[in-house]
């Protein structure tokens, strides 16, 4: 960045999450390396007030969202807070910037990150659930305001890496994927990768939190164990590369080293590799297309002896075989998938049903709920909150009011 040129300012939904704490550690160190690179504008966080508020205080943030203000402490001084469900998107549509980083767990961060784009913001998107409930009016409204979707996911930073000399002679903004055979993404395998099937639907809370190589928040990792996060990424995968099913594939890969590869229509295969560290992606989608120093620790590949690879078994791992049913349904299919999992997870981790009702909730949400076309946003929340009275309806809890 010249020195005279303004930093690039930054809001970042989640902020108080792991992906929002790597953020801030990777503008720390990027500021570090040249000062008044960035400057954060912006900090929405859920419900932790006081990390969000040690956060604004260590940053000078001036502008803050809080989405669950039950309690709420005053802020400091000289800041402006939003609060309620559309303080993120509140804090989008008030504060200049130039990237937003949205990693909001969930569906929740949708109105917020459709504001950012409308604004023409990049979106460093770590918010797989964006696409996956929204992809069909998502990706055509980037592309109308000029707004790029930055890859934050290791395994779609991966493959956006991969085809960055490849951009469509129509249309710069999008990569050309004419010549990909497949996209395979990797997957750890989680803790449960070898456990047998019956062992798996009675897993407890704490084995499936115990995740052998990435430290994520819990609603993540337990996707991560039922292989359900591999299958948002399948989703996100379509929209992100316009790649039918047929066209993205998943490896088990237990080290976490290859973060997904490409194979072409000659048999060529790139890949892109490196810890286990989400400051890399964080890092990439920032300062794309530069590479600047990275904070993360390189691979030291004198201790690295192996690399082993296996295929995801969709009998023990149903959510696979459900990603495919929503790329070849469309609509809404994507909103009925993804809130019908997190309602059943939040179950799981209340101790309210065994952890493999997880995907069968969300198959039976996916059979039940009539999938349409989506037009608006409105289309997707209504999708969203169909799904997840569906869900409590048959977990016997009160249905929730509408979003």
């Amino acid at each position: 960045m010249d020195s005279t040129a303004r930093p690039r300012r930054l809001i970042i939904l989640g902020c108080t999450g792991s992906i929002g704490t790597s953020t801030i550690a990777v503008v720390e160190h990027l500021n570090t390396l040249r000062p008044g690179s960035f400057e954060i504008v912006g900090l929405a966080a859920g419900a932790n007030a006081a990390a969000l508020f040690e956060q604004a205080q260590r940053h000078g943030v001036r502008h803050l969202a809080l989405a669950h203000s039950t309690g709420l402490a005053a802020p400091p001084r000289g800041t402006a807070i939003f609060t309620g469900p559309d303080a993120g998107r509140q804090l989008v549509e008030s504060v200049q910037a130039d990237v937003v980083v949205a990693a909001v767990v969930g569906s929740a961060g949708l109105s917020a990150v459709a504001a950012a784009i409308e604004r023409g913001c990049d979106i460093a998107l770590a918010n797989k659930e964006t696409l996956v409930a929204a992809g069909e009016i998502i990706m055509p409204l980037a592309a109308r305001h000029d707004a790029h979707l930055l890859p934050v996911d290791s395994e779609h930073s991966a493959i956006f890496q991969c085809l960055q000399s490849r951009t469509s002679p129509e249309n710069q903004r999008r990569l050309d994927t004419s010549a990909v055979a497949r996209i395979v993404l990797t997957a750890s395998g989680g803790p449960f990768r070898t456990w047998p099937r019956e062992r798996i639907a009675s897993a407890t809370v704490e084995e499936a939190l115990s995740h052998p190589t990435w430290k994520m928040g819990p609603k993540i990792t337990i996707d991560s164990a039922s292989m359900t996060n591999k299958a948002l990424e399948i989703i996100e995968a379509h929209w992100l590369f316009g790649l039918e099913s047929s066209r993205i594939d998943v490896i088990v890969h237990p080290q976490s080293i290859i973060h997904s590869f490409v194979e072409f229509h000659d048999g060529s295969v790139l890949a892109q590799l490196g810890r286990p560290d989400m400051r890399t992606p964080i890092q990439y989608a920032l300062t794309w297309p530069a590479r600047p120093e990275g904070c993360a620790h390189r691979v030291d590949w004198t201790t690295l002896s192996r690399l082993d690879f296996e295929p995801p078994d969709e009998d023990r791992f149903p959510a696979l075989r459900l990603a495919r049913q929503v790329v070849e349904s469309g609509g809404t299919s994507g909103a009925i998938f993804n809130a019908a999992n997190e309602v059943a997870v939040a179950a799981f981790l209340d101790g309210r049903i065994p952890f493999g009702r997880i995907s069968e909730l969300a198959a039976e949400a996916l059979d039940s709920i009539d999938v349409v076309p989506i037009r608006t946003l409105d289309d997707v929340h209504d999708a969203d909150r169909r799904a997840r009275e569906h869900v409590r309806t048959l977990l016997g809890a009160p249905v929730a009011a509408p979003r």
